[in-house]
Parts: structure tokens; C-alpha cells; sequence
């Protein structure tokens, strides 16, 4: 995994400090190649790790990929699932039967449908898990994707309600179908380690928020600082600017000082700020790390 990765908030209008700058942002992008030009841009300072929602704009993004695969014969996918508004705008658009055959694997729609009415009559939840992780992956195929993570939006649902089997689930069918390792998203990673811990998945990667300002990092400053010191696991750091709060000088000087970050997510929507962040992290990082 390369140390700097390059995320999609800023495609479809996320921006936890300003409504105006998301909106903004949202209109900007709504032409996929604007997406494809920023992704150049990071793609061309040598940020070759996509760490991305499964929208259905990155549907087409995944497409010009592979119509392109000399060019971008290097370039990784780490997708994130799933995406929950794009399911309820499917039902919405084409009805539940429409919404099925459009995301279904390709394995034909009657061999997982037949494995989803199994499933749901006998609550198979592991059975339900694979089909909704092999729908999500659809897009990506004949792609490299080496990670494949698990939304903040189940993680911490399933931290909640205390469903700790579907982790392993999720590990498993990610790393036998696709080759690829198991990440997870959260809130709280402090929580989730210890969880993972106990279902026996061994040096996790765990994406959540990690700040020198402790912005959304639910389970207090002090206990982050203490997993990161003490755990074993791989920590990619987001929200490392905390939504624009702290200055992207002093943001990664801190974050490369703390143990155990093995990469860093973030987001921009100018070459600039790109080539910015790519400098600042080369300069840092080998000082510290």
C-alpha cells in the first residue's frame, strides 16, 4: 500500500466545515471528465491509489480505466462500500426488480438471485454479505484492486449493534473472490480494534479520522493515541486537515510524527494543492517515519 492516497469526497459534494465549498464542488464535478482530469493530475505527481465510493459516476471512471489500460496500467482502485444512496435511488428509478438485475454480479442474475432468496429465507447473513460485496465489486472488473473497504456507515451500525461475526464475513470473501485485503472504515477506531482483535482478524487495515485537533475522532484523543502506540494494525489517516482547520503544513508534520500510520487519504480539486500535499508528505514523512 503507497502512502499517500487520493479520496473522492470532494467529487460529490463532501465537506464537513462548509456547506458553500461542497455545493460548489458539487457543481463543478458533475461532469465525469472533471473527475478523470483531477485524477491526471494526481495520477501525474505519482498518486497512483484511488480510494473511492462505488457511486455510479466512478462507474464511468472505471470504464475511460479500462479503455486506457496501457496508460493507466498502474493505477489502483481501492473501493469503498457500500453506497447507500445509490441503492435507494435505484428502487426509486427502475423498482426492486430493475434495482436487482442492475447491480447482480455477472455471474447471471438467476444464480444470485437464487443465492439471495436462499439467504433471505434462511437469514443467511454471511450469503446476503457476499452477494451485496460481489454487486458493489461489478464495476470494477478486470480492475486492480488490492483493498477493499467496508463504509464507516456498516462498520460502526455493526459496532452498535454488536454483530461482530460479519467482520470476518466480509475479511474472508474479500481476500478468497478477489485476492484482495480487507479494509474497514470507521468512526471509532479504538472500538473497532478491539473487535477485530477478538474475531481473530490479524493486522487490519483501519481507515478513520486522525487530527492533531482530535476532529471526529470519536473515542477521545487519548485512546487513538494509545491504539496507534499499541496495537497492531495498519492506520491510513483521514481527515488529516480536519475539514480545513489546520493548515496542511502543520496537519502532516503531526500526523507523520504519530506511530504506526501506514498511509495517509486525502482530497483536492486543483494540480496545486495536489503537488502541495505530495511535496510536504515526501518532505515529512522520511524524517519521521
Amino acid at each position: 500500500m503507497e502512502r499517500l492516497l487520493f479520496g473522492d469526497n470532494q467529487f460529490f459534494g463532501v465537506n464537513h466545515m462548509s456547506e458553500e465549498k461542497a455545493r460548489a464542488q458539487s457543481m463543478r464535478f458533475q461532469n465525469t471528465q472533471a473527475i478523470i482530469d483531477v485524477l491526471d493530475d494526481a495520477y501525474e505527481a505519482g498518486i497512483k491509489s484511488f480510494m473511492c465510493t462505488t457511486h455510479d459516476r466512478i462507474a464511468v471512471v472505471c470504464d475511460h480505466m479500462r479503455m486506457e489500460r496501457e496508460r493507466y496500467k498502474d493505477f489502483k482502485f481501492f473501493p469503498c462500500m457500500p453506497y447507500a444512496h445509490k441503492y435507494a435511488n435505484a428502487v426509486t428509478d427502475d423498482g426492486m426488480l430493475g434495482a436487482l438485475k442492475r447491480f447482480m454480479p455477472d455471474e447471471g442474475l438467476l444464480n444470485a438471485a437464487m443465492r439471495g432468496g436462499v439467504a433471505l429465507a434462511k437469514k443467511d447473513v454471511e450469503v446476503i454479505t457476499t452477494l451485496l460485496v460481489d454487486a458493489e465489486m461489478k464495476m470494477f472488473t478486470g480492475l486492480n484492486t488490492p483493498v477493499i473497504f467496508l463504509q464507516n456507515v456498516v462498520v460502526d451500525l455493526l459496532l452498535g449493534l454488536g454483530f461482530k461475526d460479519a467482520f470476518p464475513m466480509f475479511a474472508n470473501h474479500v481476500k478468497a473472490r478477489y485476492n484482495a485485503e480487507p479494509g474497514f472504515i470507521t468512526m471509532n477506531m479504538p472500538m473497532l480494534l478491539d473487535v477485530l482483535e477478538e474475531v481473530g482478524i490479524e493486522n487490519p487495515i483501519v481507515c478513520s479520522n486522525i487530527n492533531k485537533i482530535g476532529f471526529r475522532m470519536c473515542g477521545g484523543f487519548k485512546a487513538y493515541e494509545r491504539a496507534l502506540r499499541e496495537k497492531r494494525f495498519r492506520a491510513i489517516a483521514m481527515s488529516i486537515f480536519a475539514s480545513g482547520a489546520i493548515a496542511p503544513k502543520e496537519a502532516i508534520q503531526w500526523v507523520c510524527q504519530q506511530p504506526n500510520i501506514a498511509a495517509i487519504v486525502f482530497g483536492a480539486s486543483s494540480r496545486a494543492n495536489i503537488r502541495n500535499t505530495k511535496e510536504l508528505v515526501d518532505d515529512n514523512w522520511p524524517v519521521y517515519c
